[in-house]
């Protein structure tokens, strides 16, 4: 009870004005744009290596199809394997060719990158000013159960982000190179234009970073008690159709590219729900403490 009144104390503490609120609100949204804003100009300016890492699974993919075309019996674990390791390979890091069709098409594509880098740098600033604004009002414990979603939620957006960079992009662009037909009388190439590839890539990792959110929404609706573990587990094969139809809708349309995501996505709603039993667990022993102590 003493735990509970404390925190019934702290809150009433930190009760202020609704003009008040709305300042500090306004304070933390000027933090967070300068942060966005300066981010926005360094990466504008490493705009060109930021781009060049991004065409690293073209390059990959591109010299995996070369050593294909020189005889070599290379597939796409092959590929997968050499963009885990780093090691390209006899033809890795092969020389790609991207066009653009406006004069200033790759200046807003370098722009465009910029705003996405710059939102990720300055993520940390954000989700800094995001927890301070709210935390006055969450109970203690509350603050200690939010703060491990607010970490988790950039991890788990990262790791959607890494599959998409080392997995899906290197297979999609492998398989689509292998389509070109190269001979005396026909040139079939492939040549996207620099916006075209920038809007992949920003498609896929923004698809899978969400989407790899997941634990995070489940839990944290089994936190405010939205939904339990059972009710989650009675759901699985509703759920697994709904998987499979996201993973459809974001993915490219060649089902090893679905099975990519919509196996991970499976495994994370399963994993969903052992943190919502985990959390009914918790919920349990504090009940009981709660009722020992009165």
């Amino acid at each position: 009870m003493s735990a509970v009144t404390d925190d019934e104390s702290e809150i009433e503490a930190s009760r202020a004005p609704l003009l008040t609120h709305l300042v500090e609100l306004r304070a933390r949204l000027i933090v967070s744009v300068a942060a966005v804003g300066i981010a926005f100009v360094v990466c504008f300016f490493l705009a060109d290596p930021i781009y060049r890492f991004l065409l690293r699974p073209f390059q990959m993919a591109a010299g995996m199809v070369a050593e294909q075309k020189a005889g070599g019996k290379h597939g796409p674990f092959d590929l997968l394997l050499a963009m885990l390791s780093g090691h390209p390979g006899a033809h890795g890091g092969q020389k790609v060719n991207l066009v653009y069709t406006a004069p200033l098409e790759f200046f807003f594509t370098k722009m465009k990158l910029a705003g996405w880098a710059g939102v990720i740098v300055a993520f940390p600033v954000i989700a800094w000013q995001l927890y301070r604004f709210v935390a006055p009002g969450l109970y203690r414990r509350e603050r200690r159960a939010f703060l491990p979603f607010l970490i988790a939620a950039p991890v788990l957006f990262c790791l959607g982000g890494a599959l998409v960079y080392y997995v899906m992009l290197p297979f999609v662009l492998w398989f689509s190179l292998s389509q070109q037909i190269v001979s005396p009388d026909v040139q079939v190439q492939l040549l996207p234009r620099v916006s075209d590839y920038l809007d992949l890539v920003t498609k896929l990792m923004l698809g899978f970073g969400l989407c790899f959110q997941l634990p995070v929404v489940l839990s944290l609706m089994g936190l405010a008690g939205l939904v339990d573990s059972k009710q989650l587990g009675r759901f699985r094969r509703y759920a697994v159709v709904g998987i499979v139809f996201v993973a459809a809708l974001i993915t490219p349309p060649d089902p090893i590219s679905q099975c990519l995501l919509a196996i991970p996505i499976y495994a994370l709603y399963e994993a969903s729900i052992l943190s919502v039993k985990l959390i009914e667990r918790s919920r349990r022993r504090e009940e009981s403490r709660a009722l020992t102590a009165t």
